[in-house]
């Protein structure tokens, strides 16, 4: 999730299970706690970017990792006294559940988190949240502001009870309509043959009444959109190409094949300039997805590896979101009403 949202989701965690009369200390351990393991960040930016978003979420987001980081700063607060020698018992829960519920939340965003690292698994992505989702936000919002006014009244351990429940019944819900989605695209899949090919469904940005689905093909990829609240009927895909033949050539190039199993092979593969460059589908959508590198150029008949190299794209977030509003309240034919309307007139 978003770094916004960390710290509210860590504040009312770890509010709610620390002593009442610690709870403004517990609000703002809890927001710097649930925002701990995203500083991995920092050190991978001095790596090339393949390597840089295939290990974020990584170690720092292991569950075989985060407890004894939880004990530690546990054991390290305690030894100097304060409001963790005493109540040590339910600090330590506060720290544990904070730090190891970081993780869990990132899962549910489609681009991954290596929950077990260091085992050789593939990156755990339930996507049934955008990265960024107001409404999965504003519960733990809500319940911060009135506990840090409320301190040990009543009406705080009320806010932050509630305002838990509602984040979790989101989850559920979203898991729900991602279930939805899943039902409906089975059928029309399967009428195109592709019942057991690969996919993944994942909702549009800031909301979970918009869903995207993809499916692996042989020479490529179908995509098409759902919304829960004005689409009826079968679902409609539209068939995109990639060039499988130079992925398939470029296997063994360490940058290829971290991210083949970073993504799960959701990825487009196209020349351009005589560069290999590979996009990520899971996240963004045709004709314009967020991580795109060149990983390879063309070697006579042979693809030689590159530093990988990110190509940026400068985007209208503005009028991206004004097409997936749109795409919400009307059906269409599959695809979000603007190809290129989330990319820049300046581009």
């Amino acid at each position: 999730m978003d770094s916004i949202t960390h710290l509210f989701y860590g504040g009312a965690i770890a509010a709610a299970i620390a002593p009442a009369k610690h709870r403004r200390a517990a609000l703002l351990a809890g927001a710097a706690l649930n925002t701990l393991p995203d500083l991995d960040v920092f050190p991978l930016r001095f790596c090339d970017p393949v390597t840089e978003m295939t290990w974020h979420r990584g170690m720092t987001h292991s569950w075989f990792v985060l407890p004894f980081v939880a004990w530690a700063v546990w054991a390290f607060f305690r030894r100097r006294g304060g409001r963790v020698a005493q109540e040590p018992q339910r600090w330590f829960w506060a720290i544990f559940v904070c730090l190891t519920a970081h993780p869990l939340i990132d899962s549910f965003t489609v681009y991954g988190t290596q929950l077990f690292w260091p085992l050789p698994m593939k990156p755990l992505m339930w996507s049934s949240l955008f990265i960024i989702d107001p409404l999965f936000t504003l519960p733990w919002f809500v319940a911060c502001v009135v506990a840090w006014f409320a301190l040990q009244r009543p009406l705080a351990d009320k806010a932050l009870c509630a305002g838990i429940a509602l984040g979790v019944a989101y989850v559920g819900w979203s898991l729900t309509a991602k279930a939805l989605v899943e039902r409906q695209a089975r059928p029309a899949l399967a009428a195109m043959g592709l019942s057991q090919a690969p996919r993944f469904s994942v909702p549009m940005p800031f909301n979970t009444l918009l869903w995207r689905v993809a499916a692996m093909t042989p020479d490529g990829y179908v995509e098409g959109y759902r919304s829960l609240a004005a689409d009826r009927g079968p679902m409609v895909f539209k068939a995109h190409t990639s060039d499988v033949q130079a992925l398939r050539e470029a296997e063994g190039i360490e940058a290829v094949d971290r991210l083949a199993w970073f993504n799960h092979g959701f990825m487009q593969a196209r020349e351009e300039g005589g560069r290999l460059v590979l996009a990520d589908l899971r996240m963004g959508a045709e004709p314009d997805y967020f991580f795109r590198f060149a990983v390879a150029e063309r070697d006579a008949d042979e693809w030689r590896a590159i530093v990988p190299e990110q190509i940026m794209l400068q985007r209208d977030v503005g009028a991206a979101w004004s097409a997936t509003w749109q795409r919400i309240r009307h059906t269409g034919e599959g695809n979000l009403p603007t190809g290129e309307g989330a990319r820049s007139s300046s581009r």
